[in-house]
């Protein structure tokens, strides 16, 4: 008898069968014709790498966020629809065979945290995989946020591993940031559990 997880135990790889219809890497586009989405539009490039620094091209990455006003999107709540009608704060992206992807958005406004306390501006990210028996939850930060001094979550991680959450801004190139996502090694990016 052997203990080898099967197809249905483990994420992937069959990404492109269930998901690939459902790829969205433009989460703020342009708005219909006399509507822009609100906000400061970034470009977020990367890569997904393993503990060996090889690329996962097999990779998909899901990235949750509010809108410049810091307001999550909730169709079924009229209060919460968002203005930009093209903006849903929902986008899922793959890593081509380099372990590239990139996505565009909106700067996410500041959202209240854990007793009205406001967290920075921030996106949830979920990276799923074949191999993994769950998809991993991480976050990314703007480094230039001065919110990230009290974000109660950023606070609960070592100072030296904080790094690993933000994003870079590329030189001489505004609004374009650069991540890298570490699935292990010294630099392995910060996961939690949900």
């Amino acid at each position: 008898m052997t203990l080898r997880a099967t197809t249905w135990q483990t994420v992937g790889p069959f990404f492109s069968i269930g998901l690939g219809r459902r790829y969205r890497s433009e989460l703020a586009g342009e708005g219909m014709e006399d509507e822009a989405v609100p906000g400061e539009h970034v470009c977020v490039h990367g890569r997904v790498l393993d503990g060996d620094l090889l690329p996962v091209p097999d990779a998909i990455l899901e990235i949750w966020q509010a809108d410049a006003a810091g307001r999550y999107a909730n169709p079924e709540v009229e209060s919460q629809r968002l203005a930009g009608r093209c903006f849903t704060g929902y986008g899922r992206v793959a890593t081509d065979d380099d372990g590239r992807f990139n996505f565009s958005t909106i700067k996410p406004g500041a959202v209240a945290g854990p007793e009205g306390a406001l967290q920075a501006p921030h996106a949830v990210v979920g990276v799923m995989m074949r191999g993994l028996l769950r998809r991993l939850v991480t976050r990314m930060y703007f480094t230039d946020e001065r919110l990230n001094s009290t974000d109660v979550i950023l606070q609960l991680i070592a100072l030296e591993r904080r790094r690993t959450l933000l994003l870079t801004p590329e030189p001489n190139r505004p609004g374009h940031y650069t991540w890298d996502i570490h699935l292990q090694g010294p630099d392995e990016t910060v996961f939690f559990d949900f």
